[in-house]
Formats: C-alpha cells, sequence, structure tokens
C-alpha cells in the first residue's frame, strides 16, 4: 500500500511538472535550463533562493529533481520545509512533508517543529494540532521547543484558551516557563479579539513575573536550529526575529519578554502602559536597545504625538551612536499617519537626510513607503513623487499595488498627460497589466517589523522641491 502511495505521489509531482515544461529541447538546452543535477546541488540551489527570499520557487525545484529522477535526501526536504517556514507557505510545508513520507523518510522532531512554526506564521493553529497529533501517532517525542512552538502558534491566532492550556500542561509535567512562553502569552493577549480591558495589565504583569524565568529543559534541543541558522526567535515568529543578527546595539537578546511588550503596547497605541515599562526597565537597570525605542516611536506615532516620536528619534541621532535606517523609516512612516501637511514635511525632510547620509530604499522598503505615500489625497504630493525618484535612482522593480496606488494618485491631480513622470508611471502600470503575474520589489507586512535596508555606494536623487 505504502508502495503505491509513493508511485502515486510522485506521478503527480511528475505530471504537473512536464504539464508546465514542455520539454522539447536539447540536451544542451536543457542543461540550461535545468537547476542542478544530483541531491547535493538542489540542497545548495533551496538554501540559495531562501537566503534570496525566492520562496515561490521551491515547488518548481522540487519539481525540477521529481523529474530528473533525483532521490531527494532528508537534509534536502529539511531545506524544502525550512525555506517554506521562512516564506510562510503552510501549503508548500505541508505538501513536502507528504512527499516526504512518500519516499519513506519519517519526520523528525526537528522539522516537526519547523511546520508548527509555520502554522503560527500563517495563523492556522487548527493545522498546528494536527500536526501534535500526526507526531504521536508516529511516536515522535515532542521537546520542549515543540511545546513552545505549539504555544505561540496559539497566540498568534489569539486564543488565550489554548494558550493556557499548554502552560498547564507545561506546569504540570514539572516545566518552568521561559521567556518565549511569557512572550507567547504577551502576544496571546494582544491578538485576542476584541481587546479586553486588562491587556495592558496584563502585559505589565507578565513582563514582572518573567525575571524568574527557568529553562523549559537544558538539553541541547537547539542543536539543528543552530545548524540550520533558525533562531528561537524567528522558531516562536516573535516581532524581533528579523533583527536578532543585527549588532550595533539593536538588539539585547536577554530583554526579549520586554520586546515584545513594548511591540504589543505600540501595536494597542497604549502610551500609558509604554510607559510604565519604560519605568520598569530603568528600575531594572537596563537601558533600551534599538528595537525598543523604534517600539516607542511608534506608539507614540500611531497615538497622534509626532514631537515625542520624533524627539526619541532626534536624542539617538545626537547620542554619537550609529545611526540606524530603521529609526528613520519609523519616522517616515509615522510621520504621514493622517496625511498632515507637518507630518508629510517631515516625512519627506527625513528622507533626504536618510539620502544625503548614505542609506538607501531596498525593494521591500521603497514599495512599502510608496503605497503609503501615495495614498495623500491633497498636498503637493511631493513625498510620494521623491520615493518614486529614489526608486528609479536605484533602480527598484515596483510592485503591483504600489504603482497601481501611484499611478491612480497621480491621475487625480492636475497633470499634463504628456508629462514625462505621469508617462514613466503609465507606461510601468501598462506593463503589469498586459503580462501576467506581478512584479519584484514586495510589500505587505507592517510596522517597522518590515523593514530592510540596504547599503549602497551611488544613486544621487534630486531633491524633492523639484519633482512634479
Amino acid at each position: 500500500m505504502k508502495l503505491l502511495q509513493s508511485i502515486s505521489g510522485h506521478h503527480k509531482s511528475v505530471s504537473r511538472a512536464i504539464g508546465r515544461r514542455f520539454f522539447a529541447a536539447s540536451t544542451e538546452q536543457y542543461a540550461k535550463r535545468n537547476y542542478a543535477n544530483n541531491a547535493s546541488e538542489y540542497n545548495t540551489v533551496v538554501s540559495s533562493l531562501t537566503s534570496q527570499r525566492k520562496h515561490f520557487l521551491l515547488r518548481d525545484v522540487y519539481d525540477d529533481l521529481v523529474l530528473d529522477g533525483v532521490q531527494p535526501t532528508r537534509d534536502l526536504f529539511h531545506s524544502l520545509i525550512i525555506g517554506t517556514m521562512k516564506g510562510s507557505r503552510l501549503q508548500d510545508a505541508i505538501f513536502f512533508r507528504d512527499e516526504m513520507k512518500a519516499t519513506g523518510l519519517l519526520p523528525d522532531v526537528f522539522l516537526y517543529n519547523f511546520l508548527i512554526s509555520t502554522c503560527g506564521k500563517c495563523k492556522n493553529s487548527d493545522q498546528a494540532v494536527r500536526i501534535f497529533e500526526e507526531m504521536k501517532k508516529y511516536e515522535v517525542k515532542p521537546n520542549g521547543q515543540t511545546y513552545v512552538g505549539l504555544l505561540n502558534a496559539f497566540a498568534a491566532a489569539g486564543q488565550l484558551d489554548r494558550v493556557y492550556a499548554i502552560v498547564r500542561d507545561m506546569t504540570a509535567a514539572g516545566a518552568g516557563l521561559n521567556k518565549f512562553c511569557y512572550a507567547g502569552l504577551i502576544i496571546a493577549h494582544m491578538n485576542k479579539l476584541p481587546v479586553a480591558d486588562d491587556t495592558a495589565s496584563k502585559i505589565i504583569e507578565f513582563v514582572e513575573r518573567s525575571k524568574g524565568w527557568s529553562s523549559v529543559e537544558t538539553s541541547s534541543d537547539n542543536a539543528e536550529n543552530v545548524m540550520m541558522g533558525i533562531s528561537e526567535e524567528e522558531l516562536y515568529n516573535l516581532p524581533t526575529a528579523e533583527y536578532i543578527h543585527r549588532r550595533g546595539g539593536f538588539l539585547m537578546r536577554q530583554l526579549t519578554v520586554y520586546h515584545v511588550a513594548f511591540h504589543a503596547c505600540a501595536e494597542l497605541r497604549n502610551v500609558e502602559a509604554m510607559e510604565t515599562l519604560l519605568e520598569m526597565l530603568k528600575k531594572d537597570e537596563k537601558t533600551p536597545d534599538v528595537f525598543i525605542l523604534i517600539q516607542m516611536m511608534r506608539c507614540y506615532l500611531l497615538s497622534g504625538d509626532i514631537d515625542r516620536g520624533q524627539k526619541i528619534f532626534e536624542d539617538y541621532m545626537n547620542s554619537g551612536k550609529p545611526p540606524m535606517i530603521e529609526l528613520y523609516v519609523t519616522l517616515v512612516e509615522g510621520a504621514m499617519i493622517g496625511y498632515t501637511p507637518r507630518g508629510m514635511q517631515l516625512a519627506q525632510d527625513t528622507l533626504v537626510n536618510m539620502n544625503s547620509r548614505n542609506f538607501f530604499l531596498s525593494p521591500k522598503l521603497g514599495n512599502d513607503l510608496l503605497l503609503i505615500a501615495a495614498g495623500e489625497k491633497t498636498g503637493g504630493y511631493t513625498t510620494a513623487n521623491y520615493i518614486w525618484d529614489l526608486m528609479q535612482a536605484r533602480k527598484i522593480n515596483v510592485s503591483l499595488p504600489a504603482v497601481e496606488a501611484y499611478y491612480y494618485g497621480l491621475k487625480e491631480r492636475e497633470i499634463p498627460e504628456d508629462d514625462p513622470r505621469l508617462l514613466v508611471v503609465s507606461r510601468t502600470y501598462d506593463n503589469f497589466r498586459i503580462r501576467p503575474g506581478g512584479g519584484g520589489g514586495g510589500g505587505g507586512g507592517g510596522g517597522p517589523g518590515r523593514i530592510v535596508a540596504e547599503d549602497a555606494k551611488d544613486g544621487d536623487v534630486k531633491d524633492p522641491s523639484n519633482t512634479t
């Protein structure tokens, strides 16, 4: 029966691959379009695509492998599922798990942990439960990270009852709660809808209680994660995940619970709770790192207090510490809230200052900012124009949502039909409409967690006051 299932599973993969590729090429031509020739090379390709955030190509790589008759290895399946986890592609992750089982390879605890993490990223806690039940079925023993991952998957969906059930099971088993458990409790309360009146007090309570946290387990269960370059912050989908390897005082890992708490206060726009946390941090004789400063800025800016948000930015820039592009971007995004004349001018001035100090837009950052700026209904539209110019100077691909919003924003203004800027934007937008699929660059995400930076060596941009 297993043999028939295995043959059936691979037949579907081969059929899909053949149906899409239509090979009628010479050996030389085929080699040029082929991803790799053996399992080791395919593993390298998968790792490369994952590092480039081209997670959508992983299924195509696997189809190519099946078509070539290459036998996938356990390491290759691990790389594929890690790639889908990083790309939040749950359907692909489940597909690769099924393919792995069809080849006779049983997923281990680490791979199941990656699958549960992917469920958390996609806020699909029901699938996380099914994966956990599958572990029991195959007698794969969960480790501490499995339970914490499950807790955080429930937290991402705001399912407090399930989160507390995990906590009860852990404490009943004699396991102490670690800082990632307390982080999950905070996230669960933040994500619960409707937001309860005691949410802020619960956040502060968990921060206080976390100061005596103990390790869930003392074994080296995370050795596999370290080898794969995956931090626990990424495994549990914490807001600090993409910053964990930043240097220059950006992130102090011992402040994990504070990081999540400050982020929650910003998301909830609760200035009072945020300032209480700041006092607690000072009593602990700790100094806010850059991530916490960003959350403080966001909290003020999201609450409409531009002055105090800007003051945090200026105090840091005047401190002599290394400038961070995330601080610039947080101020720009926050200043554009409500599209007030003062806020839009501050956003533009901050972008000019950022550019003059050789901080340049990445594709994701540029598209995110352009999409926000394009929402301005009144005013001179100079901020959106300037961001467009920055992206053009760097030859950054514009995403469909960003160029569409910018195009219609220009069309709403009294601009001649033969205006050079409008012609370029119109041509770019038309190119999207006449070809299948979207462009590069990316948008999406929310808050400063979606900010990425690129150092650059060239690309001067004209003053925004001279833009149309």
